[in-house]
């Protein structure tokens, strides 16, 4: 059974009534309300559809977290069953600090196809539909991955542009990248947006790589999936905590890397409105009690895009 065009704008409906809810904490310094509101609005617009949702990545598990936690059950529960992985804002900071790419992101699929991934850190590279998978591999030296890259792409090494979060974990990888004479955007938050910049040319990005969150990994991988791009992501179980989140989540190789469809099996719908301005979407924008929303809508099996969305709040 397909996902159906229905399903997709009703869920494009839902990241949009997310951000749009976000709005009045646009720039007022406090990300916790900031993503309270966008989470609240998020399951009220989910719980109204009908499928027999489940959260698997999410804000936590029940005891840890108030908001759409792992396992948590979502729709009217008359129709199909479907994974659920969300990330209500994206960018926290940035919608707390009115600062560009705050996004509320939404991945849906058939029972079984998203891999439910524990709450660690994830290594991670992700390159465009033009270099082949096998050019990419985080055993390969960094050097070896961009020789590769900038061969996959016919061009030199100092015409490459990597994106990667400004993180003190990335001092070697930013040493070894300015050694190399690879371009650089640094970004501080979000390495959901970060990743989906290799899906077109236009963002004049030919990777991204290093280190951030597992689940935020799922979600990119989803997206990237449907533009047929490249990615490659291994956990990173650095506590004792994270040993027992993976052993719970029933990964017993720690080590393992996992390709795109290893983390996304099967189709999925994925959405991601601004809530405020970026590179992939423009942010909420009201006009008198009109808000207009866009949402980077993708779909393997249907057409990929953005959709506009005038929602009117009485």
């Amino acid at each position: 059974m397909q996902l159906t065009k229905q399903l997709l704008n009703e869920i494009a409906d839902v990241t949009s009534k997310a951000a749009i809810a976000c709005y009045p904490y646009i720039g007022k310094k406090n990300k916790i309300l900031a993503d309270k509101a966008a989470t609240d609005e998020m399951r009220n617009q989910l719980n109204k559809l009908n499928i027999d949702g489940e959260v698997v990545i999410g804000e936590g598990e029940l005891d840890e977290a108030p908001m759409l936690f792992i396992g948590e059950k979502l729709g009217t529960g008359n129709g199909p069953c479907i994974d659920i992985a969300v990330d209500p804002v994206e960018g926290t900071n940035f919608a707390a600090n009115n600062l560009p790419g705050a996004l509320s992101v939404l991945s849906v699929s058939h029972k079984g196809n998203l891999f439910n991934a524990p709450e660690t850190y994830m290594n991670k590279i992700a390159v465009g539909k033009d270099v082949p998978k096998d050019a990419i591999d985080l055993d390969y030296t960094l050097e070896k991955n961009i020789k590769n890259i900038a061969e996959s792409l016919n061009k030199d090494i100092n015409k490459l542009t990597a994106c990667i979060l400004e993180r003190p974990r990335h001092k070697e990888f930013i040493k070894e990248l300015k050694r190399l004479n690879v371009n650089l955007k640094l970004i501080t938050d979000g390495d959901i947006a970060g990743a989906l910049l290799v899906t077109d040319k236009k963002y004049n990005i030919d990777l991204f790589l290093g280190i951030g969150g597992g689940p935020e990994g799922v979600l990119a991988a989803s997206a990237l999936d449907a533009f047929n791009c490249n990615f490659q992501g291994r956990f990173l179980f650095k506590t004792d905590n994270d040993l027992k989140r993976a052993k719970k989540m029933g990964i017993e190789d720690l080590n393992k890397k996992y390709n795109l469809n290893e983390i996304v099996k099967g189709e999925s719908i994925f959405c991601a409105t601004g809530i405020t301005s970026g590179d992939l979407v423009k942010g909420v924008n009201k006009i008198d009690n009109n808000y207009v929303t866009e949402t980077l809508v993708t779909h393997k099996n249907s057409q990929i895009g953005i959709i506009k969305k005038e929602v009117s709040i009485t």
